[in-house]
């Protein structure tokens, strides 16, 4: 199953969006970034904290279509590897 980010991730909305993620986490194996254009660094927190989930639960977080920007931003953040990016 895909769980896919909305167009906007910032601070305001992380949280939200964090805790959602968590609900559905059967759905989040698969992370569709392809609507993601408005968003800063704390979408990488968002992530990591579903990829540290999942990895308690003996699963891997995949992200797919993942814009430049964000390579980008997790590269700068030395998260890159983690992330799959």
């Amino acid at each position: 199953m895909t769980f896919s980010l909305p167009a906007t991730v910032t601070q305001e909305t992380a949280t939200r969006l964090e805790v959602e993620g968590l609900r559905n986490l059967a759905g989040l194996a698969n992370i569709d970034c392809s609507r993601l254009k408005d968003f800063d660094s704390t979408v990488l927190a968002v992530l990591l904290a579903w990829r540290k989930k999942l990895q308690e639960n003996k699963q891997s977080l995949f992200i797919e279509h993942a814009p430049e920007k964000l390579k980008v931003l997790a590269k700068v953040y030395g998260v890159s590897t983690l992330l799959g990016l």
